[in-house]
């Protein structure tokens, strides 16, 4: 039964909550917040909140301003509107760092899911833990693709994508990963954030367009005929810009300098004239990359490898030395290991590709092979196939080195995500090394 008092308490209620997206409401529910905002980050919530019509948005501001910042504004306003059915995409290094910024800063609930806790709440009898309307639920990219299935029977209100740039090449049958992420979340409102949506190619953009609208440019084909083809570049670009308007808002650092005080930095070109000797490496280095078959660089990355190389080169003698001192133990090992161990068993090949790695190192006790590939790439079918063989050329390899006093040899497949600056060969053995069928720590 409604009385006069309770239509004048809703309506009353109603005046108080505002209009969705409006600088009221978001205010109200980022009142209680942990957070020193800045007007741009402001602007970028209010551009993901005022989007109804979109499946979604792209936040692709510089580095350094505050993206995880914007999302936290749009997620606490979805969770003041009760809208709370919320998934949070990242990296499964930033996993825990997801979780703290959104729990100190902005006080909201949170569970970070991975197989050990999926398998715990199952145990509970939580028949799928992605359906937390209680909690935020954060996961990595390889655990959501894992559970596809599961994270497209929940119906979000929300789901946010750090680092959306690793989806950019959803619309490629290679790219397996991004493509049953995108058809998981379906046509759930995204908030994409990225702050490279663009690195090599437009067809990137159409990549992240895709994921939030797949109607938005038709299919691939269309979109290379029409912008990646055009001939009038400045009408391309004017079209194009139209075209992202509605979904993607992107930042400068030069457009909030007066807002945020970066450290002033001022380049000084110094010039510098190669003495003899170093003229001498560099037209060697040169003539040695320019070789047709180079069997210390692998053939898939011979084209970065070479730009590094020159990169390298041209910074200093010192940079080059320690890569130079690889290569060479990368030969050395294969002519002093190789030829003993090219038995027909040994040398296996996965499909029609023969193994490769394409780094060999060599430490106190043991031997590694290394085959660093993109995150994307870990359950491509010749990927694991060539995997595969490597082990079985380990296991061989192994054998033969016991019996000649030497050292064992062990294979890793190594995710690109989980490279950082402070992991050492010991950390990537204990997390990457592949066995094959009775695989660990992928």
């Amino acid at each position: 039964m409604t009385t006069p008092y309770h239509s004048q308490y809703w309506a009353h209620a109603l005046t108080l909550r505002g209009a969705t997206g409006s600088i009221e409401a978001l205010s109200r529910s980022i009142a209680g917040s942990r957070v020193d905002l800045n007007p741009h980050q402001v602007d970028a919530a209010l551009f993901a909140i005022r989007s109804p019509l979109t499946r979604g948005v792209i936040l692709a501001d510089e580095v350094g301003l505050g993206k995880t910042i914007e999302a936290g504004i749009v997620i606490s306003q979805r969770w003041a509107e009760r809208k709370r059915r919320i998934l949070v995409i990242v990296p499964s290094t930033l996993r825990k760092q997801w979780q703290q910024d959104l729990e100190t800063k902005f006080y909201l609930p949170t569970r970070v899911l991975d197989s050990r806790a999926f398998n715990a709440l199952a145990q509970e009898g939580v028949s799928n833990a992605f359906d937390s309307p209680d909690r935020l639920v954060i996961c990595s990219y390889h655990f959501a693709s894992a559970k596809a299935n599961e994270i497209h029977r929940v119906p979000w209100d929300l789901v946010v994508i750090d680092e959306a740039h690793r989806l950019r090449n959803v619309y490629k049958k290679a790219s397996r990963l991004a493509r049953r992420i995108a058809d998981a979340v379906g046509s759930a409102p995204k908030l994409l954030l990225t702050a490279t949506p663009l690195q090599n190619s437009l067809m990137e953009l159409y990549g992240l367009a895709s994921v939030i609208d797949d109607h938005l440019f038709g299919d691939a084909t269309s979109f290379r005929d029409r912008f990646v083809r055009a001939a009038d570049e400045r009408g391309r670009n004017a079209d194009l810009r139209a075209r992202l308007q509605p979904i993607c808002a992107r930042t400068l650092r030069k457009q909030i300098v007066e807002h945020i005080p970066f450290t002033r930095r001022i380049p000084i070109t110094q010039d510098f004239l190669p003495s003899d000797a170093e003229h001498e490496l560099y037209e060697a280095i040169s003539d040695y990359l320019q070789r047709d078959q180079l069997i210390a660089l692998p053939a898939s990355q011979r084209t970065l490898i070479t730009l590094v190389l020159r990169k390298l080169l041209a910074s200093s003698t010192f940079a080059i030395a320690d890569t130079l001192d690889r290569l060479a133990m990368r030969l050395e090992a294969i002519s002093s290991n190789l030829p003993a161990l090219l038995a027909p068993r040994a040398s296996r090949q996965a499909g029609d590709a023969s193994y490769e790695p394409d780094f060999v190192v060599e430490a106190k006790a043991e031997k590694y092979l290394c085959e660093p590939k993109s995150a994307a790439e870990m359950e491509d079918r010749d990927v694991l196939a060539k995997a595969q063989a490597a082990v079985e050329w380990c296991s061989h390899a192994t054998k033969h080195e016991a019996e000649n006093g030497g050292k064992p040899w062990t294979y890793l497949l190594i995710p690109h995500d989980v490279i950082t600056d402070n992991k050492t060969l010991k950390g990537l053995a204990a997390s990457c090394t592949h066995r094959g069928k009775e695989q660990t720590g992928k």
